[in-house]
């Protein structure tokens, strides 16, 4: 599998990157027999975890302490306990985010929307959409290094049960080769168990975002074929979660993500990146060594590298933008009192040694699309009501007459978006017109719609032709006002006239 560096410029090519002897690094053959379980030297010409006879090869990234690890630590448990949490609090009666698909109704931070509102899920994905480009723009892969939830969970706790379970990365790649004894099934086995108890607390509390955490357990009380869908679905997304975090991996971001190529088009030379300062670092040399560079090639960088690149490479599309690196760099160069920064967060400009420019055409333009749709939609949200109306013609012949009116027939569809009832008055623009079906007000339930039908009669007097008409839903205690406009058809007048007595 060929993989794409996104800017080679400013990276040293493979004939300044220093040789290193065999027994350091794996071979990329598949002869296991033939070599240590360690793991391939990295190239910018093929993706590290795939040897070169296309067999799998499991990466087992070394541990890192530093600024930037223990940042993502405490933000990844804060967004694993706001995914845990969502479902359990209570918001004016409902879950902080309950969508509630059975029932038509999402329930987002106390407000609650009904399906006829789902045109305003364009305003969010877009909003998402722009709001991402414009990250990206100026901080780069931030969001996957950060934020992701590939990233967070795989990290943050599927690596940890890892570590509990099978101790360091040299001890992890010696158990991969060694020979299936008691204490390899123990820890293989007691790993792979807390893989799926924990894959499958995700998958339920996913599920508890669309049927609650009460329903949820009352389904967990109740046989399988009594709620089967759900239960189907559990044991998928536990299964796909399993397969996912336990053996896929780092290849999800690698082959099926696309943000990782997309980021050449939506970064440049001024985007924020964690990238190597190749004018400090190189010639490559251990200590001691007269004329090199920052860099003694210790490959540590290498070694705790969650996709295993070697970031002196120059930016690749397998960088997740994590910083492991640059914490393994730091650490190293405190231990030889260099100063650190060798590896960090800088732009393709600041490496080059200049200025970086946050403000700039393409940043200009997310962020004015960004507060264009910001714009948009909270005038559109401005017009969601408590309540919706939608009023169709009955079937059979657009109107009646008779010896004294004129007479339409109408089916109105009313919709409660509250959480308790809601009456509604009827009233339309033109007085003449006489309402049959809505001469006191409706009340609907919660939650609930209610479908009556609506006549409309005008007498032959005071017609005047077919006209639209304004009707006007509304609380008689005057929250909100309903407006609809239809269109009341008839006969023309002249011919009336002939047929009145």
């Amino acid at each position: 599998m060929q993989k794409n560096s996104l800017n080679k410029t400013n990276a040293p090519t493979p004939s300044d990157i220093p040789t290193r002897a065999p027994s350091s690094f794996g071979s990329r053959t598949s002869d296991a027999k033939a070599r240590p379980a360690t793991f391939a030297r990295p190239t910018r010409d093929a993706v590290t975890t795939i040897r070169d006879d296309g067999s799998r090869l499991f990466l087992h990234p070394a541990d890192v302490q530093g600024r930037f690890t223990r940042a993502r630590i405490w933000s990844g448990w804060v967004l694993i306990a706001i995914y845990l949490l969502l479902p359990w609090i209570d918001i004016g009666g409902h879950p902080a985010v309950f969508l509630d698909i059975g029932a038509r109704r999402f329930h987002l931070f106390g407000l609650t929307f009904a399906f006829q509102d789902i045109w305003m899920l364009f305003f969010g994905i877009t909003g998402l959409g722009f709001c991402l480009f414009l990250v990206t723009a100026l901080l780069g892969r931030v969001w996957c290094g950060w934020a992701c939830p590939q990233t967070v969970f795989l990290d943050h706790v599927y690596r940890r049960i890892e570590r509990l379970f099978e101790g360091d990365p040299t001890a992890r790649r010696a158990l991969d080769t060694a020979p299936w004894t008691a204490t390899k099934i123990i820890r293989r086995g007691g790993k792979h168990l807390l893989y799926v108890i924990v894959s499958a607390t995700i998958a339920h509390l996913f599920l508890a975002y669309f049927v609650s955490i009460p329903q949820l357990w009352a389904m967990m009380h109740e046989a399988p074929a009594e709620h089967w869908a759900a239960f189907v679905f559990v044991a998928l997304f536990t299964a796909i979660l399993y397969g996912n975090f336990a053996w896929f991996r780092e290849q999800l971001c690698l082959i099926i993500c696309p943000y990782g190529r997309l980021q050449s088009v939506l970064i440049d030379d001024h985007s924020l990146i964690v990238g190597y300062d190749a004018k400090r670092g190189e010639p490559r040399g251990k200590l001691g060594i007269p004329d090199a560079g920052a860099c003694v090639d210790c490959n540590r960088c290498v070694r705790v590298c969650p996709t295993g690149i070697d970031i002196r490479q120059g930016l690749q599309l397998e960088c997740i933008g994590c910083a492991a690196c640059i914490d393994a760099c730091d650490e190293v160069m405190t231990k030889i009192n260099r100063p650190k920064g060798l590896i960090r967060y800088d732009s393709l400009a600041g490496f080059r040694g200049e200025k970086t420019r946050w403000i700039r055409p393409r940043v200009v333009m997310y962020a004015a699309l960004l507060a264009v749709g910001a714009a948009v939609a909270t005038i559109a949200f401005s017009t969601v009501r408590p309540a919706n109306a939608q009023v169709t013609r009955l079937g059979g012949a657009p109107y009646f007459v008779d010896d004294h009116f004129v007479r339409n027939q109408f089916l109105v569809r009313l919709v409660n978006k509250r959480d308790h009832a809601q009456r509604f008055a009827l009233t339309l623009s033109d007085p003449t017109l006489i309402v049959s079906g809505w001469n006191e007000p409706i009340e609907v339930p919660a939650l609930a719609e209610d479908v009556r039908p609506l006549v409309v009669q005008a007498p032959l007097e005071h017609y005047r032709g077919p006209t639209a008409i304004v009707m006007t839903l509304s609380d008689p205690d005057g929250t909100f006002t309903l407006t609809q406009t239809i269109n009341f058809t008839g006969p023309a007048p002249s011919t009336l006239k002939k047929k009145t007595p």
